[in-house]
């Protein structure tokens, strides 16, 4: 995957399919685009594309905070598993922001990335004042300039509450609210994807040791949002293999840790992976994080976790 962060030399090579958006999380909403994309790329020979921004808009201009359900790298890499041929991420300058619709339509999407077909969501929104829309589009669609495909929302249609009618839109702001409330197993479900935290392993406390449960640390990105404190059932890919394990989300304030921080017991491994990179996935909440009385109430409890954590993998295997 060609993974550009520059446009001011950019000028694709072939003619490719653009799919437009922040993609945080990359979602069912979001796949559901990426699949019409590949459909179109293989039939007519093209590269599949993504064009999405360094930074959210929103949070860019503050109306939101900065906290991500894929940081950038995340982003790439899963895009790269979902076979994105090219993947630009934009920074969000003031030419960027400022700049008309039409003009980023001419100039980015017919000149640079040499768009034939564009497939966007029924909410997208681009160019100042949000002036770009999917019916803006459609003027370059009876151009000839290019196909135009516009997607419907995937739904929740479980969801209930609200005004939503058959549904609620699956989006990242629904998955936000989601991983806030701790819904770690309707947030997986949203997604079409475990939720996942990528990190280098670093050292740690080595407490684990001492107990007789040595595990791995990581310390995560501060834009990454994470779901509340606690202990969550897992599975870990490092070093191209899976381990399953348990995952303490917080700052062990049994033994007066006070920063934040990933602590994952990994069943059957015994390596030093000091150094390399994990993707811990979150499979379903165990318990909130506690402060306990002695080191040894915390040893049974880990015991308790770890044999929990077997039921729940010879159940779901």
């Amino acid at each position: 995957m060609k993974h550009i962060t520059k446009l001011d030399d950019y000028i694709s090579e072939k003619p490719s399919v653009v799919t437009l958006g922040k993609f945080d999380g990359v979602h069912r909403g979001h796949r559901k685009l990426l699949t019409r994309v590949h459909e179109i790329a293989r039939r007519r020979g093209y590269d599949a594309a993504v064009f999405t921004f360094s930074v959210s808009p929103q949070v860019q201009m503050g109306a939101r905070r900065a906290k991500m359900l894929m940081t950038n790298q995340e982003r790439a890499a899963y895009l790269r598993e979902q076979n994105i041929d090219v993947l630009i991420e934009c920074p969000f300058t003031e030419e960027i922001r400022t700049m008309e619709a039409g003009t980023f339509v001419e100039e980015i999407l017919i000149r640079k990335m040499q768009a034939k077909a564009v497939v966007v969501g029924t909410d997208f929104r681009f160019g100042l004042n949000r002036a770009g829309t999917p019916e803006f589009l459609k003027q370059y669609k009876d151009r000839g300039e290019f196909t135009l495909d516009i997607i419907e929302k995937e739904k929740d249609k479980e969801y209930r509450g609200g005004d939503y009618g058959e549904g609620r839109d699956i989006s990242s702001t629904y998955i936000r609210e989601e991983l806030e409330a701790g819904n770690i197993e309707k947030v997986r479900e949203l997604l079409g994807y475990p939720y996942f935290v990528t990190g280098v392993i670093v050292h740690g406390r080595h407490l684990g040791h001492t107990l007789g449960f040595p595990t791995i640390n990581q310390v995560p990105d501060p834009e990454k949002m994470l779901p509340p404190n606690g202990v969550y059932i897992s599975r870990t890919r490092v070093g191209g293999k899976w381990y399953q394990g348990v995952s303490n989300i917080g700052v062990k304030p049994t033994v007066s840790g006070n920063a934040m921080g990933i602590e994952t017991y990994l069943f059957d491994c015994s390596l030093d992976l000091y150094g390399q990179k994990a993707r811990v996935e979150l499979l379903s909440y165990r318990r909130p994080e506690k402060k306990f009385a002695s080191i040894e109430e915390l040893k049974n409890q880990m015991d308790s976790d770890i044999r929990a954590a077997d039921d729940y993998f010879s159940m779901n295997d």
